[in-house]
């Protein structure tokens, strides 16, 4: 089992602060291994007795009756009750309770007026994960409404894979940028089953859950909308491109406010990311056009069945997954190039801010010719200003700064972790 430990030690961070922790995460990604193995573990290796951990996993036949929001309370209280113990709560595939009507009040009951209820006793920790098309994991750290901790999961990272394969990092490199991240690839060693593997997870399970939970009713126009994604990943476009690119193929004329209501879907899905443009010197952002970025790169290519090999873009994706990963807010850059009597915008991949801080990020697969470098540090050196700028290279084993003070760093460096960004 992969020691997942990035999300273990933000579940950690959280525990009894007074809010229902909700791990939120693409369907698939290990939500469920994080909290009743990982967790689970963690807690009885730390002193915590079995029978203080309370699980009820409501996929089990055995836990059906506990979809009635009420007798789960009435169950976890009857556990807590008279004592002073410290008790742990585990609810997994927590959207598949039912609403209720309370037999004295008549009033409907749901599993969110539970735990709220629940979470008052201070000798109880509750932890919930769960999602299908019934409703998405971010629907649920919604229902909570600010009563809540979240803990966003990723698929595995280069560096959670590096820990477990511990093989030649070049090879791993190349293996993560075709078949991406998804857990259940770790027992899988054929290619063309891992490619199968991805087909399925993306037709059987993604795509049934967006059109059942969305209740979208054109599905070719969700096809066609997900096959251009996966194309045009790290390239910037909005819905009015989506919709002339399908109306061109299409019979039936689309609009661009069906698009983009597809388009918030498949980011409540978390299949997708939306980064937006900011102006750096005038310090405002645009409404459109937009980047987007798959959340695990051996999805993307499956969609694309493994047709579209751009590497660039590849690797741009797969730094703004990790930036995102480590909880950064990222945006793309946009300063304007006032240089000889002309206006042009230029563009800076990534604007990364931690809190009060802020860094610029270029991402370049390699800069073995001058205008390809000049073309990528000139964005750079243009900002005004003094926060740090970086540049990650797939062409360098190395780190080192260049006469103008940009730090130019390894792509595995950085995914291994082995920078300090701030």
């Amino acid at each position: 089992m992969i020691e997942r430990n990035f999300y273990l030690q933000q579940i950690i961070s959280k525990m009894w602060n007074g809010n229902i922790k909700v791990i939120t995460g693409i369907r698939r990604c290990g939500k469920s291994t994080l909290l009743f193995d990982l967790f689970n573990s963690y807690l009885i290796n730390n002193g915590t007795k079995e029978e203080h951990i309370i699980k009820i996993e409501l996929d089990k036949r055995k836990y059906l009756k506990f979809r009635n929001p009420i007798y789960l309370c009435e169950y976890v209280e009857n556990k807590i009750n008279g004592t002073n113990d410290k008790f742990y709560l585990f609810i997994d595939e927590v959207q598949l309770t039912n609403i209720v009507k309370d037999e004295d009040s008549g009033i409907d009951v749901t599993i969110y007026d539970m735990l709220n209820e629940l979470k008052g006793y201070k000798n109880l920790d509750c932890y919930v994960t769960g999602s299908n098309s019934k409703m998405l994991s971010s629907d649920i750290a919604t229902e909570f409404r600010g009563r809540s901790s979240q803990i966003k999961v990723y698929p595995l990272s280069f560096s959670e894979l590096y820990s477990y394969k511990n093989i030649d990092k070049r090879e791993l490199l190349d293996e993560f940028m075709e078949f991406g991240g998804m857990p259940g690839l770790i027992n899988i060693t054929n290619d063309n089953d891992k490619k199968e593997y991805l087909k399925n997870l993306y037709n059987e399970i993604y795509i049934k859950d967006l059109v059942e939970h969305g209740k979208i009713r054109r599905e070719d126009v969700l096809d066609e909308m997900l096959n251009y994604l996966a194309s045009q990943i790290s390239s910037l476009t909005n819905s009015s491109n989506i919709a002339n690119s399908i109306n061109v193929k299409s019979s039936v004329k689309i609009d661009d406010g069906l698009i983009t209501r597809y388009l918030n879907q498949l980011e409540d899905a978390f299949l997708i990311s939306k980064a937006k443009r900011y102006d750096v010197k005038g310090k405002k952002y645009f409404d459109y056009p937009n980047k987007y970025y798959y959340c695990d790169l051996g999805l993307r290519n499956a969609r694309l069945n493994y047709r579209q090999n751009d590497p660039g873009h590849i690797m741009e994706n797969i730094i703004y997954n990790e930036l995102i990963r480590l909880g950064y807010s990222v945006d793309i850059g946009v300063v304007e190039d006032r240089r000889n009597g002309l206006k042009k915008q230029k563009e800076i991949d990534f604007i990364v801010n931690y809190f009060d801080k802020r860094i610029y990020i270029q991402s370049a697969l390699r800069m073995n010719e001058e205008e390809k470098a000049n073309n990528e540090l000139d964005s750079l050196k243009i900002t005004g200003d003094f926060f740090k700028k970086i540049i990650i290279r797939n062409d360098i084993s190395k780190t080192f700064y260049d006469d103008f003070g940009i730090m130019h760093v390894s792509l595995l460096d950085f995914l291994l972790g082995n920078v300090e960004l701030f």
